[in-house]
């Protein structure tokens, strides 16, 4: 499968998913999956793959079946039986969730290197994709050392947002820096820092964007945010000006049984980042702490429960303490505080960025 010709443009953003964040070596087989929205992408991370001398297996997911997707198709499946790397470049569409996570599963199980990419765009390619991911894994370790011996941390936005979280020390901190290894798989863009939280109480504001479909049919939701109430953990209130959003994120969160629990909480930590887009995949690695309700990646954070939902919630200019610590203000990092110089986390030029 032939997706067309790259963007010149888009070509530093593909050069650094291949070569710096999966480290992609000559001769390995590499399995690129890909959907129509994506095809401008997944043609760059083609021609980068062709630089690096590693043949892939291109894979259209429209040449298997009508979209929504009920299931992950069988040939995608067994193309990631066979790879020693794997991609997948798509824009999500409700109802999608579980045939994403079969192929997860599948990475997971053969433990190869992986970069889910759901939700990618030109735009992306030119931002998130650009960061020199080399200093995002920087900020991203100092953060998981300091957060494995946290008791409480702290999150307040002038929007509304205050919520406190506890942490449960049998569960782990997950890095996913864009320096991908067969250990974890990572979203790409990357910058993350998360775990699933013992508990959580408070109110969140979501006034960036949430996961999952609501991203793409709702948007930005700065104009009218989600004010989402939450106790132990669980989600016990949902207000919104649009009447129709309140209902349906709701509904989605009692999907099944765990669907209103807080699965995950995460730090953003792409620096490279200056401002949100109003696209989730990029927008939840900007400098700041977001949640997720539902599934809580129980295979890397090691939480023993489930869910066949997922859905994360975004706020805007974070204030942030670990413990009694001000490690974020409105939205930037106090650097000093996690034991790092803002001048040792500039990069010697700007290669990725030409």
């Amino acid at each position: 499968m032939k997706f067309g010709s790259p963007q010149k443009e888009l070509m530093p953003g593909a050069r650094n998913a291949v070569e710096t964040c999966l480290g992609v070596r000559p001769g390995e087989h590499v399995t690129l999956i890909a959907d129509e929205a994506s095809r401008a992408v997944a043609a760059s991370i083609a021609a980068a793959l062709d630089e690096r001398r590693a043949p892939y297996t291109g894979l259209l997911l429209e040449d298997f079946g009508p979209r929504p997707m009920k299931a992950a198709p069988r040939m995608v499946l067994d193309a990631l039986k066979t790879a020693d790397v794997g991609v997948l470049c798509m824009t999500p569409q409700p109802g999608e969730l579980a045939a994403r996570m079969a192929i997860v599963r599948v990475v997971e199980r053969r433990q190869i290197r992986y970069a889910h990419m759901v939700g990618v765009t030109p735009q992306i390619m030119q931002q998130g994709m650009r960061a020199d991911y080399r200093l995002v894994d920087q900020l991203s370790e100092k953060l998981r050392a300091r957060m494995l011996s946290a008791e409480t941390l702290t999150v307040k936005t002038e929007a509304g947002t205050k919520i406190a979280a506890h942490f449960d020390r049998g569960l782990d901190w997950v890095k996913t820096s864009g320096l991908i290894s067969p250990r974890y798989w990572s979203n790409l863009p990357a910058g993350e820092v998360f775990t699933t939280p013992a508990t959580v109480d408070g109110t969140f504001v979501c006034d960036a964007t949430a996961g999952d479909h609501f991203n793409g049919k709702y948007g930005d939701l700065q104009a009218t945010p989600l004010m989402l109430e939450i106790h132990g953990a669980r989600l016990i209130g949902v207000t919104c000006a649009r009447k129709d959003l309140e209902q349906e994120f709701w509904d989605y969160c009692h999907t099944d049984e765990n669907s209103d629990r807080v699965g995950e909480l995460a730090f953003g930590t792409n620096l490279g980042l200056s401002a949100m887009i109003g696209i989730l995949l990029q927008d939840e690695k900007f400098p700041g702490v977001h949640i997720a309700f539902g599934d809580p990646y129980g295979s890397q954070t090691h939480a023993n429960w489930k869910s066949k939902t997922h859905v994360d919630v975004l706020t805007r200019n974070c204030d942030v303490w670990i413990d009694d610590d001000q490690v974020i203000e409105k939205g930037h990092y106090q650097l000093e505080h996690l034991g790092l110089l803002r001048s040792s986390l500039q990069p010697p030029n700007d290669h990725n960025n030409s």
